[in-house]
């Protein structure tokens, strides 16, 4: 059966080499099939290939989408962004009567499944433990550990983004209490989630774990700052696989090499850390270049929303991951 009933005129417009590895196992044939598709990938504004073109599927390191080239697409109707963020591009697009979807539902999967791992891992003080073992050769060195494990712990869920749902729906999986902040939430969908909504001081200081999930905007900048940093309770693990800015790096610098907090952080503030921070060399920190996201096998899953976005919009079908402008404030 065909997916669609019309052809528009489409062109791919993402970073080099981002076509071969989001758009791999037969992404591409399949988009073949659904759009008038031009050969090339579009790296910069390539007004000839815009002037005719309905359907953009971007990726990172796609054109910036200013002036000239919304000027050169006159007859552009959707972007389907095979990414996460469409934030850097999405008001003036939008304004233009562009539709924008993206994929960050699906990038959502491996962030949850990542931040999950961190919460279990970090509970369990598995850093700091392979530490021990691999500098002092001790097999179950415990002393100093205020709590171990994920039995009956607080964890607090900041920002019930597309993420932090993924992350509540993951932690039933566990037998802990998960308070939850976010100042859009619903009462009644967090407690569908499992989680009960609190005030952020509140989350801070009675949880056992804080993981971030809220997106980068002036309200949230360094939420997680001095003074709620001092809130959380001693031995408190801090997970941050949401956006750097989000935390007081400097301050979050002193309490952990105090060794009062832990920290897995897959963000930082700045990115990347300078060589010899001292997060790279403290057995309570655990540090990652900003990998929670998809990556290798799981990119195929940003390919896949996109292209059934345009098989939608193709077939007149209302598109599901379609993003709006009031929406802009409130996403990552």
């Amino acid at each position: 059966m065909r997916e669609q009933s019309r052809r528009p005129r489409a062109a791919l417009a993402m970073g080099p080499g981002v076509r071969e590895s989001v758009f791999s196992g037969g992404a591409l044939d399949r988009l073949a099939r659904l759009v008038d598709l031009h050969d090339e990938v579009m790296h910069e504004v390539d007004e000839k290939v815009l002037a005719e073109t309905e359907v953009l599927v971007t990726g990172w390191g796609c054109p910036p989408f200013d002036e000239r080239l919304l000027r050169a697409a006159p007859g552009l109707r959707l972007i389907a962004h095979a990414a996460g963020t469409v934030k850097t591009f999405l008001e003036p697009v939008v304004l233009r009567s562009v539709r924008v979807t993206s994929a960050a539902d699906a990038n959502a999967i491996p962030v949850a499944e990542f931040a999950f791992a961190a919460i279990v891992f970090g509970a369990k003080r598995a850093f700091t433990m392979a530490h021990r073992y691999r500098t002092q050769g001790s097999r179950r060195d415990f002393s100093g550990m205020p709590w171990l494990g994920t039995h009956r712990i607080t964890i607090g869920v900041v920002g019930m983004s597309r993420i932090g749902r993924r992350v509540l729906a993951l932690l039933r999986n566990l037998d802990a209490e998960v308070l939850v902040y976010d100042p859009y939430a619903d009462p009644g969908e967090a407690a569908a989630l499992g989680g009960r909504l609190t005030d952020l001081d509140t989350l801070v200081r009675r949880s056992h774990v804080v993981t971030l999930h809220a997106p980068d905007t002036p309200e949230t900048h360094r939420m997680i700052g001095r003074d709620r940093l001092a809130l959380m309770r001693d031995g408190a693990v801090l997970v941050n696989t949401a956006r750097g800015a989000l935390v007081d790096t400097l301050a979050l610098a002193e309490e952990v090499t105090s060794g009062r907090l832990d920290a897995i952080l897959d963000v930082s503030d700045p990115e990347p850390l300078p060589p010899g921070h001292p997060f790279f060399a403290l057995p309570n920190v655990f540090v990652t270049p900003h990998l929670a996201g998809a990556q290798g096998g799981e990119l195929s899953r940003l390919a896949e929303s996109a292209l059934d976005e345009v098989a939608r919009y193709c077939s007149g079908r209302p598109l599901r991951h379609e993003i709006h402008i009031d929406e802009l404030g409130r996403i990552a």
